[in-house]
């Protein structure tokens, strides 16, 4: 199941996932999260927080039309490889749809390539350093 959460509800995956628990969960908000037009889903297996992701407005390059940056998208261990990021990312496409966005983009980890790539995800630069966490891509995709 795939529900609106709180930031709160999030930090201490994205440490354990994406800073590798070296971080304290507090540590790991984004100053995007809590602007005007953001938000954060949830997909749980059970009564478990299994993937999360955060989306806010962005631009992004000279794309036409209004831009959404997803964010820490990320799956606990145990449940990764179960098609819960898929399901997340295609319930946020359609919910952005829905409020007329244009398009979304995301800094994707190079190792996440594989997956945005089957999501319909395009690579739009060169491959460059996030320091302390390694390659990343801009990618993007159209909505609408």
């Amino acid at each position: 199941m795939i529900k609106f959460i709180n930031v709160e509800e999030l930090l201490s995956i994205r440490n354990d996932i994406l800073r590798e628990g070296k971080l304290l969960p507090e540590d790991c908000a984004f100053d995007t999260d809590k602007i005007n037009g953001a938000f954060h889903l949830g997909y749980y297996s059970g009564d478990e927080l299994a993937c999360i992701g955060s989306f806010h407005p962005q631009d992004c390059g000279d794309f036409s039309g209004k831009g959404y940056q997803l964010r820490g998208m990320a799956t606990i261990a145990r449940q990764q490889g179960k098609g819960h990021g898929n399901q997340l990312l295609n319930f946020a496409i359609v919910y952005l749809r829905g409020k007329k966005i244009s398009y979304l983009w995301c800094n994707a980890r190079k190792s996440a390539l594989p997956f945005y790539l089957k999501m319909g995800f395009k690579i739009i630069s060169e491959e460059f350093e996030v320091h302390g966490i390694g390659p990343h891509y801009v990618m993007y995709i159209k909505i609408s």
